[in-house]
């Protein structure tokens, strides 16, 4: 009985120590379980940021000037780094701004990118060179705008007697996945027209200034013997036969900037708007004069000397700004001319029930902005329609008056 009662009590130990380490390895398994889903659930944010500086085997080359420029990368390393970056890193911080400021700090200083397509002769096909060179801003996948332009106010030839020529500014296409043969489709417009300027930086808001520089450097290259220079966007009417009676009683020999000037305008500091800019970019109140981007007028001689400024000043994201900034670099004050409607034509509140979309108000304006193709055709043709008659304007214009620009500050929008 004894023997018996002492086998019980063996047993009973044994199972009940293993009965403990059953437990103890699944307590221990538990525990782990939970440090694994806490370190997989750690916040991403508390990863360190790191930064790329891109690859680019191409040596920046300089302008004239001494002065730092800011840069914009080419279309092949900004590719380059957003998928390294992407590789290496953990997602920042989403920014209410539509521009990445750091990436455009940290790639600065190349303001010269290769010209891919070109339009050497386009100035020496007329002797003494043009009287007027059109040079439009435009997307490669603008190819309906680009048609009605060529086809309607931007035709080459004769008008009144003066020579105009045309260009289309382009840079390479943002998404080229939704364009997988834009290059060659490029390349044959260039062929079939010869207006085609295509460089090689990614077309984005934020690189109009590089469009910029590169025009004007181009027109100084290939295009010097031209008398003036409209500049503007692909969205607006122009009525040419009013430029040249205008620039017939200028002297290109003498500088001329005229436009939709805008003055005493603040900075954009509210971060969701598409022109915010920090104060540590521009610590200054007001930007200087300049043109609403929509389109202006300027000499050969004012365009060299801007031509020149560009590579003095420092690059800046607005372009219409960065203009300003170069003609006060060169003591050039800009022109107001009403006729310049960069945004638009505003109805007057003393008529209501006014159609600003009418002809007769088009036929002494030179500049119209933020126009649809169908309404640009569409006013091209009303205006060169024989049977066209403005003889109530005299009347309506008795009726009210438009509202004259304020001198006060003003937010800082583009055209």
């Amino acid at each position: 009985m004894r023997i018996h009662l002492k086998g019980d009590a063996i047993c009973t130990l044994f199972l009940a120590v293993a009965l403990c380490i059953l437990l103890y390895s699944q307590l221990g398994h538990i525990s782990n379980g939970e440090k694994k889903l806490q370190t997989s659930t750690k916040p991403l944010a508390a990863a360190p940021r790191v930064f790329h500086a891109p690859n680019n085997p191409r040596k920046p080359s300089q302008l004239q000037g001494t002065a730092r420029g800011l840069r914009i990368i080419s279309s092949e390393s900004q590719a380059r780094v957003a998928s390294q970056e992407d590789q290496t890193t953990t997602p920042a911080a989403a920014t209410p701004s539509a521009f990445d400021f750091k990436h455009y700090l940290r790639n600065k200083d190349n303001r010269k990118f290769d010209l891919l397509v070109n339009q050497p002769r386009k100035c020496k096909r007329v002797p003494g060179g043009p009287f007027l060179l059109i040079a439009i801003k435009s997307l490669v996948e603008e190819f309906d705008r680009r048609e009605v332009v060529r086809k309607t106010w931007g035709k080459e030839g004769l008008v009144n007697g003066a020579q105009v020529q045309r260009v289309f500014l382009l840079g390479t296409p943002k998404n080229r996945t939704a364009l997988p043969a834009w290059e060659s489709l490029v390349r044959q417009e260039s062929q079939t027209y010869r207006d085609i300027l295509l460089w090689d930086f990614l077309d984005t808001f934020f690189n109009l200034t590089l469009k910029e520089i590169h025009f004007l450097s181009w027109a100084d290259e290939f295009c010097p013997s031209t008398k003036f220079i409209f500049k503007g966007d692909a969205d607006v009417f122009v009525n040419v036969e009013n430029l040249v009676h205008f620039l017939e009683k200028q002297d290109p020999s003498q500088d001329l900037f005229v436009g939709d000037i805008i003055y005493n305008a603040q900075p954009i500091r509210t971060r969701k708007s598409k022109y915010y800019i920090p104060e540590t970019m521009y610590g200054l109140g007001t930007y200087p004069a300049y043109a609403g981007g929509g389109g202006f007028l300027l000499s050969s001689s004012t365009m060299r000397k801007l031509s020149q400024a560009c590579g003095e000043v420092e690059l800046f994201p607005i372009d219409d700004v960065f203009l300003g900034m170069c003609l006060q670099r060169i003591n050039l004050k800009p022109v107001l001319h009403e006729g310049f409607k960069t945004f638009g034509i505003t109805k007057p509140s003393a008529a209501p029930n006014l159609k600003t979309f009418d002809p007769c108000f088009y036929r002494d304006l030179m500049v119209v902005h933020s126009l649809k193709v169908a309404e640009i055709w569409l006013m091209w043709n009303l205006l060169h329609n024989s049977q066209l008659s403005c003889t109530q304007k005299k009347q309506v214009k008795k009726a009210f008056q438009w509202k004259t620009k304020t001198k006060g500050p003003t937010k800082a929008y583009g055209a």
